[in-house]
């Protein structure tokens, strides 16, 4: 098997069950400004990518006016605060063990997500997730110039840990962009997992090298 030294793993959807907040947030702030559009439509569209990108995106797939994204985005993010603050969030089952398990094996664990830094740092302090503990270093949208599926992410997180070879990174996600993502940076390895945003047959289209069901199923391909 591959000598994996760093996992690079998606948050919402792939390591962290929000309940599909973000995208049902999205829809709520796209459907405010008039908008017709459905959260299927919303998850095979914006899945993955940074949000004011994704919006919009969505915005020129449904001929809506993409002058209305910033405001649109505004409204999402306030939304989202707020539905964060109530919302319950948990672990995707199994997933402590597993990245308690890497860290023992030395790996490392690099979590890396479109949110802003603001939501991901949210999201873990509901977790108690730890960095050093559960994880080495978190990456968000706002770390870096481009976006998802650009491997400006991996390429950072592979930088933090002085990796040169990206056949030594695996990269796990939810959604075709998190696949595209690292097969952009070369990772040795591409996970989809069926525990977020999007469906098998959509997440066949990106070729991964395993589809699973959840990250923890990964150990035995590790």
């Amino acid at each position: 098997m591959k000598n994996i030294e760093l996992l690079v793993l998606d948050m919402a959807g792939t390591t962290i069950d929000e309940d599909n907040v973000v995208y049902k947030t999205l829809t709520n702030a796209v459907t405010d400004y008039g908008y017709e559009v459905s959260l299927d439509k919303v998850l095979s569209t914006c899945a993955g990518m940074e949000k004011l990108e994704a919006i919009t995106s969505l915005l020129r797939e449904i001929n809506g006016n993409e002058e209305d994204a910033p405001a649109i985005f505004e409204n999402f993010s306030d939304q989202l605060k707020e539905a964060y603050r109530k919302l319950e969030v948990k672990p995707i089952n199994g997933t402590e063990d597993f990245l308690l398990k890497m860290k023992a094996k030395n790996k490392k664990i690099v979590l890396n997500t479109g949110y802003t830094s603001e939501i991901a740092h949210q999201l873990l302090n509901k977790l108690n997730w730890l960095q050093n503990v559960h994880f080495d270093a978190l990456i968000t949208a706002d770390d870096v110039l481009e976006s998802r599926p650009s491997p400006d992410m991996i390429h950072l997180a592979m930088k933090k840990f002085n990796i040169t070879e990206a056949d030594k990174v695996l990269k796990a996600g939810d959604s075709v962009i998190d696949v595209e993502e690292g097969k952009n940076a070369g990772c040795g390895l591409t996970i989809a997992v069926l525990s977020g945003a999007q469906s098998r047959a959509e997440l066949e289209k990106a070729k991964p090298d395993y589809i699973l069901k959840t990250i923890s199923e990964a150990e035995n391909i590790l």
